[in-house]
Formats: C-alpha cells, sequence, structure tokens
C-alpha cells in the first residue's frame, strides 16, 4: 500500500512553538515500522515557519509575507535535520521536496515531481514534502500543506491518506463548546453541512484547522484516495489507519468517479475571484453537452477578477454548479454579457474554455 502521511505544525510543536521531539519521535517509529510491514510512504510536513521562529528565538508569528518566507527558509534546515537525525535512529534515510502550486497543473512539472518521488521510495528513501514556501509568488495561505498532500496523493497514485491532526478525527459539534461531540466514523460523501461542522485553527502557530482536512479528503475523495483523519498523539494510529481498524479516527470514502491534477486543482485548491451567472440554457450546455461558457448565456456578473482567475458558475438560481479559469477579466466579461460572438468586438471571446471547466460535486 501506498500512503501519504500528513503531519501540521501544532502536531510536532510545543505550546512554547519549539520543536516536539517526543511526537516526531512517535511519527518517525510509526512510519518505520509500517515500512517494515512493506508500505511505502511519503510525509507531508508543516511547520517550517515554526522551526524557523524558535530557531530565531522570535515569540509572535510576523504578518509579512517576506518574513514568513524568510522564517520558512531558516526553519526547512532545523526541520529536516530533526527529521534527518530521528529517521537514522529509526534505520530510515530521509529525501527532501518542495513543492510549489505550478507542480500539479503544468504537466511537465507535474511528471517530474511524481518521477521525483517515485525514485526516492525505490531506493528505500522516505520523501519528505513540503511546500516551497521560500519562493513562492503568493501569499501562505491557509491549508495549503492539507491540500498539498492530498494532490501528492493524487500525484502518487496513493492508497490511502492520512492527515494527522490534534483531534481524534471529525465530530458531530466543536468540543470547546459542546462536550457531547461525538466521533464521526465514516463518511461517504463531503458536504456543505458537514462542512459547516468544520472550525478555525486552535491555535497560533497552526495555520490548518478541520475545514481544510475536510477539503483536502474531499480533493483525496475526488481523485479516488481513501482518507483518514485522526490524532497524531493515538497510539499505533498509522498502523491501524492503513487496517482500517474502528474509532481510529475519521474515514472518507474515495468516489468512483475521478478528476484530473489539473481539475482537481481549479474545483478545490484555487480560490475564487467572483462569480459569473448564467441562463438556464447556458448551464444545460455546460452540464450536458461539454460546452465552454460564452458570453452569451451570461446574466449577471461580480467580483474584480482578471483574465486568467478561477471563478464560480452559477444558475438562476444562484447555485454554484462549476469552476474554471477564466479568459476574460470581469469587465471585459460584463461588457459581452447576452452578446453573440459577432457582437463582440474583443480578441477574447470565450469566459470560460472547457478544457478549464470543471463541474462541481453536488
Amino acid at each position: 500500500m501506498i500512503v501519504v502521511v500528513k503531519v501540521g505544525t501544532s502536531s510536532i510543536t510545543t505550546d512554547g512553538g519549539q520543536l516536539n521531539a517526543a511526537a516526531m519521535t512517535k511519527l518517525m517509529t510509526e512510519i518505520a515500522t509500517v515500512r517494515a510491514q512493506g508500505h511505502e510512504v511519503v510525509l507531508v510536513s508543516s511547520a517550517a515557519i515554526a522551526a524557523g521562529m524558535a530557531h530565531l528565538e522570535l515569540a509572535e508569528r510576523p504578518k509579512e509575507f517576506s518574513k514568513l518566507q524568510a522564517l520558512s527558509a531558516v526553519g526547512q534546515i532545523q526541520l529536516m535535520k530533526a527529521y534527518d537525525s530521528l529517521a537514522h535512529d529509526a534505520g530510515m534515510r530521509i529525501g527532501q521536496v518542495l513543492v510549489a502550486p505550478p507542480d500539479f497543473f503544468d504537466r511537465v512539472r507535474y511528471l517530474r515531481a511524481r518521477s521525483c518521488i517515485e525514485e526516492q521510495l525505490a531506493l528505500g528513501v522516505l520523501p519528505v514534502v513540503n511546500e516551497n514556501d521560500a519562493v513562492a509568488d503568493d501569499a501562505i495561505r491557509f491549508g495549503d500543506n492539507d491540500r498539498i498532500a492530498s494532490l501528492v496523493a493524487h500525484l502518487i497514485r496513493a492508497d490511502l491518506l492520512v492527515l494527522l491532526t490534534d483531534t481524534e478525527g471529525v465530530l458531530t459539534a466543536d468540543p470547546r463548546e459542546d462536550e457531547s461531540a461525538s466521533l464521526i466514523e465514516e463518511i461517504a460523501t463531503i458536504d456543505k453541512e458537514l462542512e459547516a461542522l468544520a472550525g478555525g485553527s486552535a491555535t497560533t502557530m497552526s495555520q490548518g484547522g478541520m475545514a481544510s482536512k475536510l477539503s483536502a479528503a474531499k480533493i483525496a475523495s475526488w481523485s479516488g484516495v481513501e482518507s483518514v483523519i485522526a490524532a497524531a498523539h493515538r497510539e499505533n494510529v498509522l498502523v491501524d489507519a492503513i487496517n482500517a481498524e474502528v474509532r481510529v479516527g475519521t474515514r472518507i470514502r474515495a468516489r468512483e468517479a475521478q478528476m484530473t491534477a489539473r481539475k482537481l486543482w481549479i474545483a478545490f485548491a484555487l480560490g475564487n475571484a467572483g462569480v459569473v451567472t448564467v441562463d438556464d440554457g447556458a448551464r444545460q450546455a455546460l452540464i450536458r453537452g461539454g460546452s465552454s461558457l460564452l458570453p452569451i448565456g451570461i446574466s449577471a456578473v461580480s467580483g474584480a477578477f482578471v483574465a486568467g482567475d478561477a471563478v464560480e458558475i452559477a444558475g438562476a438560481d444562484g447555485v454554484t454548479f462549476a469552476k474554471g479559469l477564466t479568459q476574460m477579466a470581469a469587465a471585459e466579461v460584463s461588457e459581452a454579457a447576452g452578446k453573440h460572438s459577432d457582437e463582440i468586438e474583443a480578441d477574447v471571446k470565450i469566459t470560460v474554455h472547457r478544457d478549464d471547466l470543471v463541474l462541481l460535486p453536488s
């Protein structure tokens, strides 16, 4: 079995923000155990920025993007040093893989990233993956490593994604507010009602939360990969997750219908820059005919998006049913809305090409 394991910052750091040697030792010991059982493991690890803060003795996480990049560069060394030492003690060798968003939707980079990880696995190396924050050209976003873990699972055609966190799994309510909250042991489909149960991050160091975990699990599900959200501190959590033991956490089943990596990225990982509302005729053409979105079917536009941004596509009822990369800016779409192609003076006459459009799960 090929398993992608993602661990969050708060699960491998102390309350004071230092790397937690005991928690990291437990994690590496369990990875060594499942590898000894014949499973291949890829670790996606957060905590580079926290490690950088601790190394430079900073008490407060900065807000400036450039400072976060610098801290990530410093902390990545400390994080890998810690993993390398612990891996050696557990009889393993590690390799570092730093990825960025284009690695998942540019075909050439996608194949190179896959080859890099697969070659490490073939050499018996444990790949440790993190986002390449130090040279990122976008803000370090909420839950990026959760999403990256799910995309890595798709990339290497994993059998299981294990998202390790501070809670036992997805609960029926926020346990900080409701003592009767109980574990949801299995989820067939992640819907809006379930997403509404998810809360934000509980710590200042961690940028993730249950909403991020569910988003990642949804990506994995639509790429044919089963997920388990479980507590990092639980004994034998990885072995039990692989063996599908009961109450090991929340298991999210994979769907039979699958998306390509690029469409997964468009659907679930890119933020929405605006909304394009279409009439019923355009909606049916997109859903049933596999058509591109043309201005003739557009009735309303909201948002200040530019060409290349991701936009939601909603029907006349206001319900979003698709998402895509627009080829036109918001002003251009507004100007062209409701017009036939021969009435549009601009060179670009397709709002969203069908190759850049994804029908969203209901």
